[in-house]
């Protein structure tokens, strides 16, 4: 009950405008040179942490505040959601939560009108928001701006390019590899995840089964509770968790919504490392 009083008053404090910067520098790139009419292109949200420092994923567990980034565009653009690559376990005063200690690029498309000049300069404009924490906690935002020109054709930025193309590569994903079934009892959550294809690559000891995290996407059981995982002569996996004490949606999900990171990898060639499965909940 602490727990989540404190997490409520964390959260009032940071809507109320503190801001800060301490900890993290932010900016908007974007993967091409140049502005095409019409055509869609990405921009990334940089975040390079102090050490020490980190902010947080897209729902970041039972504690912190995920990044956002809201724009303020010319008439005639629109903007896709914000993306965020594969989640990692952080800590924040000793809780376990979800967000970034690496330096990490968020990523949105942005589609430009039809009739836009070619020669001339635009400006792109968004509020960023975040919260950045190491030995304390730094809520912050700022509105931060890009600047491209309108051109026929645009090369790509060499350097952006990279870097968002390797977060493209840490994305989520599902595979019929892998099938997953979850069952509740009381505060006890067993997530069980078996190989159903060849492809399909299996933890080759208990040691590096124990090494799997799960992420919650939306906050259903406790980031901070242990997970014990377990291994089976199948290759199945059987994991438990804990339902957390407070959840900010209506009514209890029908599905257990998570991503199973595996650094080794769930497939042969070592490939996906973040499993996305939603699987029924049985109660």
């Amino acid at each position: 009950m602490f727990r989540c009083w404190h997490i409520l008053l964390f959260m009032s404090f940071w809507i109320s405008g503190a801001q800060a910067q301490t900890g993290l520098q932010i900016q908007l790139v974007s993967e091409q040179t140049a502005i095409v009419p019409g055509k869609t292109f990405t921009v990334g949200l940089y975040l390079q942490h102090d050490r020490g420092s980190h902010t947080y994923w897209r729902f970041p567990g039972i504690v912190g505040v995920p990044t956002n980034l809201k724009w303020n565009l010319p008439k005639g653009w629109k903007a896709g959601e914000l993306i965020y690559p594969e989640p990692e376990r952080t800590l924040m005063f000793k809780i376990k939560a979800q967000g970034f200690d690496r330096d990490v690029m968020l990523r949105t498309d942005l589609t430009p009108p039809a009739n836009l000049k070619i020669g001339e300069l635009i400006t792109l404009t968004g509020t960023a928001s975040w919260m950045c924490c190491g030995n304390s906690c730094h809520p912050g935002s700022m509105e931060l701006s890009l600047t491209l020109p309108v051109a026929e054709t645009a090369e790509l930025n060499s350097k952006w390019y990279k870097l968002l193309n390797e977060e493209r590569a840490r994305v989520e994903q599902s595979s019929d590899a892998w099938t997953s079934s979850a069952s509740e009892a009381g505060q006890i959550i067993t997530l069980m995840i078996k190989p159903v294809t060849a492809e399909a690559r299996l933890s080759k000891s208990q040691r590096e089964a124990d090494k799997i995290i799960v992420f919650t996407e939306d906050g259903w059981f406790d980031t901070d509770k242990p997970q014990l995982i377990q291994r089976h002569e199948d290759g199945s996996l059987t994991i438990t968790l804990t339902k957390a004490d407070a959840y900010l949606g209506s009514k209890p999900p029908k599905t257990l919504r998570v991503i199973v990171r595996n650094d080794s990898g769930w497939l042969q060639d070592g490939k996906l490392r973040c499993l996305q499965i939603a699987p029924k909940i049985v109660r």
